[in-house]
């Protein structure tokens, strides 16, 4: 095992810049998750890492040495990649030992490593099979197991859940995060998908347009965003958000709503601010009213969308009642749970 230490990382592609001087630590045995929306330059520094990428300016460091200038397999690292790349005329076996054969192990390790890597992976009864008679998910362990009997510092996985489906998405997310419990392996995560980073990452590392935007545990950074982008990036559905006038006790809409704030909030009487609640902190009761718009039962809960003057909000709520379009129904903001944002520079107010 070891750590990942990036240091000022800069990367350009001519001359557009899509990284922007990013320092970030990645203990040794974590579980780190990059992520943020298309572009963001998450899948870029992963691959940098890796050495699939050069480094325009800066320092990669694993285990504390540079490796800047090291070739990838000279990385001790192991990529899972997005579209599994395994070999169609090789069986699960020989796809999972490859990088073994290469490096000519005495057969006797490659068959206790591929065995050990494919009891982790329940792929024992499949190690006969070739690609195209597995499902995606079962590729997908293939890939892993392939990674695994490198027995790597570092594994590195590239949205490696992006091709299966829902139901098999949840298996394998579990799937992954049991396989980082047993084997304590310093892992780097790259995704879109913010229930992926919630769920599996120890940090989690949110970016947009190559530079950090915040970085902290997953509860860290749902509970206390540092500006707008990560409140409404982190949650789904996500955060409300109502544009409006602080007063001492409240915030006004510009439909003359007003909104209650907790007495402990630390905006300035007249500053244009945002006001910020999550929708399962928006409970059905004695408060401001709203419209009904549209209700989506999903099973355990109903979500409610609501029309307040030009913004929409939404509330959840588990019970069971019945919500009809155009109703008026008021909601109660829980005042400890209200996030504040400054209107201009999008920054939490603290």
């Amino acid at each position: 095992m070891a750590s990942v230490t990036l240091k000022n990382i800069f990367k350009k592609y001519g001359d557009i810049e899509v990284v922007h001087g990013v320092d970030l630590t990645i203990e040794d045995g974590s579980f780190v998750v990059l992520l943020g929306p298309s572009g963001c330059g998450k899948s870029t520094l992963l691959r940098m890492i890796a050495g699939l990428e050069s480094v325009t300016s800066g320092d990669v460091e694993i285990a504390g040495k540079r490796v800047n200038d090291k070739h990838p397999k000279d990385r001790d690292i192991a990529m899972v990649f997005q579209n599994y790349a395994l070999y169609a005329h090789m069986t699960v076996k020989d796809n999972m030992s490859f990088s073994l054969v290469l490096a000519k192990r005495p057969q006797r390790e490659i068959d206790e490593k591929t065995e050990w890597a494919a009891k982790i992976l329940n792929l024992e009864p499949y190690l006969k099979r070739y690609p195209r008679e597995l499902s995606g998910g079962q590729r997908q362990r293939v890939a892993m197991g392939r990674a695994i009997v490198r027995d790597p510092a570092v594994f590195l996985f590239d949205e490696p859940l992006s091709n299966l489906d829902a139901k098999l998405r949840v298996q394998m997310r579990t799937e992954i995060k049991d396989l980082h419990e047993r084997l304590k392996t310093t892992t780097v995560y790259v995704t879109h998908d913010q229930i992926e980073a919630m769920t599996m990452a120890d940090k989690i590392v949110i970016l947009r347009d190559g530079i950090i935007e915040q970085m902290g545990t997953p509860l860290e950074v749902y509970d206390h965003p540092v500006n707008l982008f990560v409140a409404q990036f982190i949650g789904s559905p996500t955060m409300n958000m109502i544009k409006g006038i602080a007063e001492k006790t409240h915030v006004i809409t510009a439909d003359g709503v007003k909104l209650p704030l907790p007495k402990s909030h630390k905006a300035k009487a007249g500053q244009e601010v945002i006001y910020g609640i999550r929708p399962e902190d928006l409970d059905v009761g004695t408060g401001f009213p709203a419209k009904i718009s549209v209700t989506e039962p999903t099973g355990p809960e109903i979500h409610i969308y609501a029309d307040l003057g030009d913004d929409e909000i939404c509330a959840i709520v588990r019970e069971r009642q019945e919500f009809k379009r155009d109703s008026i129904v008021e909601f109660a903001p829980r005042l400890d749970k209200v996030h504040l944002f400054d209107a201009k520079t999008t920054m939490a107010i603290r």
